[in-house]
């Protein structure tokens, strides 16, 4: 008997289509999800209820998770899908407002630096929260002193270099009910110069991220309080209801920290470029041999030099530790290679261990969460 085997498989345009079908399923679930999502803000803000709840978003994982498995799924990718799911969730809950009382009173923020990407950033932010922002900039209708004179608060967003000089212009006239704040990189110099020039309350804040963020939801915030506890006190309200990570510290212990996490992450990634520009290393072609690791160290690298000159020498240079943790970072540099040249074996299992104790336990934990990178980069290439 001729014809088509039982056991033949069916086209292949017919499996796409129903995998499409499926998919369009799974599209609408997530939509009805998104509703109800809604829903949950609106509750939550009407009951003063947080957005983030660690222990339910544990429950979710592990239950998604055994779900998987009972499926025949791969709980691993269930889990990463299942933790985006949850930051849109979080993402729609906080655009929504969800941790602002109803109650909560619109404040008149003054952006000054509003053009700029930060201010822009900063304006969005509460904007979202219902706030009535004025942008005022070298180029705007209403002129920075005008602006810092009739908000209730001055958000000072301006290059690091003129930081200080527009504080100590604006910070007269802002009114002693009002607050002054700033965004900038460095705190101990900019924090004394508000608490100097003002009888205003006074924070130091400083964003641990730029501008051109997706999401601000789990995105870190330095807060260095100077004067006014009230104030204060709304300004944490507001960053932890769009989902911001808030890290208290005084101006002094900031810029320290500030000497590692970016003075001494920027000089990395400039001695690399630097390195192989000098090589002559051509980018497209060490791309066609690249190791996951490799790609993700040049793609940090390209994205700092993707970025604003200016800004990262107004970082590096305004920092008081340069001089020390970039001569750090050299004296290093020189002693690894040394035991690299000279073939050093020993010793270089020696800085390893030495190493490996200095990090601890992190060096588990940064197992898991790089492979994780790796695993979504690869994705994308």
């Amino acid at each position: 008997m001729s014809g088509v085997p039982s056991n033949e498989p069916r086209p292949l345009s017919v499996l796409r289509a129903m995998i499409d079908s499926v998919d369009r399923d799974v599209l609408r679930l997530l939509a009805r999800r998104t509703a109800l999502v809604g829903e949950l803000a609106e509750y939550k803000r009407h009951h003063r209820v947080q957005i983030r709840d660690l222990a339910r978003e544990r429950q979710i994982i592990d239950d998604r998770r055994a779900r998987a498995v009972e499926l025949g799924l791969a709980p691993n990718v269930i889990e990463s899908i299942y933790r985006l799911v949850m930051w849109e969730s979080r993402d729609r809950q906080s655009a929504l407002r969800a941790e602002i009382p109803p109650d909560v009173d619109p404040c008149t923020v003054a952006i000054i630096g509003g053009n700029g990407q930060m201010g822009g950033c900063m304006a969005r932010l509460f904007e979202d929260l219902g706030h009535y922002v004025i942008a005022a900039d070298l180029q705007t209708k209403t002129t920075p002193a005008e602006a810092a004179s009739a908000a209730d608060v001055v958000v000072i967003s301006v290059p690091i270099a003129e930081t200080i000089r527009v504080i100590e212009q604006l910070g007269p006239l802002v009114r002693s009910d009002a607050l002054l704040m700033d965004v900038t990189s460095i705190k101990q110099a900019p924090v004394e110069a508000m608490l100097r020039s003002t009888s205003a309350s006074v924070v130091g804040t400083h964003p641990m991220f730029g501008p051109s963020v997706h999401s601000l939801q789990g995105q870190r915030v330095v807060l260095c309080p100077g004067r006014g506890r009230e104030w204060e006190d709304w300004l944490r309200r507001m960053l932890h209801a769009r989902g911001l990570v808030i890290k208290d510290a005084d101006p002094a212990s900031h810029d320290r920290a500030m000497a590692i996490v970016q003075v001494l992450v920027h000089y990395r990634a400039e001695v690399m470029g630097k390195t192989l520009a000098r090589l002559g290393v051509s980018i497209e072609e060490t791309l066609s041999f690249t190791s996951p690791i490799y790609l993700l160290e040049l793609l940090m690298t390209a994205r700092h030099f993707g970025q604003s000159a200016d800004l990262y020498a107004s970082i590096g240079m305004s920092n008081p530790a340069a001089g020390e943790v970039t001569a750090a970072f050299a004296a290093a540099a020189n002693e690894v290679r040394e035991l690299i040249v000279g073939r050093n074996f020993e010793g270089f299992r020696q800085l390893f261990e030495e190493m490996r104790a200095h990090f601890g336990d992190f060096t588990t934990e940064a197992m898991d969460l790089s492979s994780y990178l790796i695993d979504r980069l690869v994705e994308r290439a």
